[in-house]
């Protein structure tokens, strides 16, 4: 009967001074929402993260750290150190052991973006997110030796089409004054958008690759050594070298037999490693960072409640009489102090749930946007159990701060007698 009684007081009270506890409410509803906000993405990020290429049981390439060759082949960050024998990769291909190979090479670049020379194992193998393939959104897929698909992000942000042609770059450089102008591509795909870097990155052949690199010694063009795209369709073109391989193998638990044999082959120094343990790694090498972001986040919420205890406290001498009003129908000190406490649990209640509001309606405005403009892919999903907790720690945070402006009125109900309440 008490317990219902305060709660009903504390409701009644909120609601007197309601234009006043809004803007309290307004603060802490920001502060819940950017501190969900945080961890939210903290959660999608990672997972967009760690997903950024699934399926894949290896990857190969020439020797070196781990963190490095997962860069340069999956993120496009950084130069291989060396690059694996085409003779090599054609032994992978012979291995019993392995059901399926992506070659790729890298070198080149077009507006500071990656090219990936592959072949058409690339969209039937390739995997990221939750086993998902890669797709495309207009045109098709390359069949002729100067033919490029774009990424989404690329086509985006040059505003290309199917059908139009381009001008490679030699290099991987944002600038690049050594061009393949001999050797025009045509735009004949355009990929989905995946939230990953391959969003990012120009798709060709790997006869392609080779064609435009006839005639060019040291990154200069030998005139008249280069070819016409006329003379090339009319050749046939076979690498030296590639960068690197995704191997997909018929049973994982070959893995760790497949990559101890490879790590300590005497034929060419390789590397293989397992991109979801390089993920890992790198991920909590970058964590750090975005742990500091939230943890400057909840000082924003603590500020918030603090700001709540302020405002408590003011209104203190303006409750006097309300206090007197209590205490004359028998309302014990402690019934009177309590009020405080269900007040800011109650006005942090509300700021969740609101926050829970915000943030939904927040995600499901900009997620397309997100998507189209930045390749991040977020998704509206129920909260995890760390979200929950984390969500949950606001009202009884501020269940502890009531308890500065509680004790203070304690005190003073104890202190002083009911005629010195009223006439404050």
């Amino acid at each position: 009967m008490k317990t219902r009684l305060a709660f009903s007081l504390a409701l009644a009270s909120l609601w007197h001074r309601r234009r006043v506890l809004a803007l309290v409410c307004l603060t802490l509803t920001l502060s819940v929402s950017l501190l969900l906000g945080i961890q939210y993405l903290r959660a999608e990020i990672r997972q967009s993260f760690t997903s950024t290429i699934s399926g894949t049981d290896l990857i190969v390439g020439a020797r070196s750290g781990q963190l490095n060759l997962l860069l340069y082949t999956v993120f496009h960050i950084g130069d291989a150190t060396n690059n694996i024998r085409w003779s090599t990769f054609r032994k992978l291909q012979e291995d019993p052991r392995i059901d399926w190979l992506i070659p790729i090479s890298l070198g080149d670049s077009y507006r500071g973006y990656r090219v990936v020379a592959t072949d058409s194992n690339f969209p039937e193998h390739f995997r990221y997110g939750q086993e998902q393939p890669v797709s495309l959104a207009e045109g098709q897929w390359f069949s002729d030796v100067f033919h490029v698909v774009l990424g989404a992000g690329v086509a985006r942000e040059l505003g290309h089409k199917p059908g139009e042609e381009i001008i490679l770059s030699h290099g991987g450089g944002r600038t690049s004054f050594s061009n393949h102008e001999d050797t025009p591509f045509r735009i004949t795909g355009i990929l989905e958008a995946t939230g990953t870097p391959v969003d990012q990155a120009v798709y060709i052949s790997l006869a392609g690759m080779e064609a435009m690199h006839v005639g060019w010694e040291s990154g200069v063009a030998i005139p008249g050594r280069t070819l016409t795209p006329e003379k090339a369709r009319g050749m046939t073109f076979t690498p030296d070298a590639i960068t690197a391989a995704y191997v997909g193998l018929k049973s994982p638990v070959l893995t760790f037999q497949l990559q101890r044999a490879l790590n300590q082959s005497a034929e060419e120094p390789l590397s293989a490693i397992l991109p979801g343990v390089a993920l890992s790694e790198l991920w909590r090498l970058m964590g750090q960072f975005e742990k500091a972001l939230l943890g400057i986040t909840g000082f924003v919420v603590i500020t918030s409640l603090v700001g709540l205890v302020a405002v408590l406290l003011t209104l203190q001498t303006q409750r006097a009489h309300e206090i007197a009003v209590l205490r004359a129908t028998g309302a014990s000190t402690g019934l009177v102090a309590s009020l405080h406490v269900i007040e800011c649990v109650a006005l942090a209640l509300v700021s969740c749930l609101l926050a829970l509001a915000v943030g939904a309606g927040l995600l499901t405005g900009i997620a397309p946007w997100l998507l189209d403009n930045y390749g991040i892919n977020l998704t509206l999903r129920p909260l995890n159990p760390t979200e929950w907790a984390l969500l949950a720690t606001v009202p009884a945070a501020a269940a502890l701060v009531g308890l500065l402006p509680a004790s203070a009125t304690w005190r003073r109900t104890r202190t002083q007698g009911l005629g010195e309440i009223s006439g404050q």
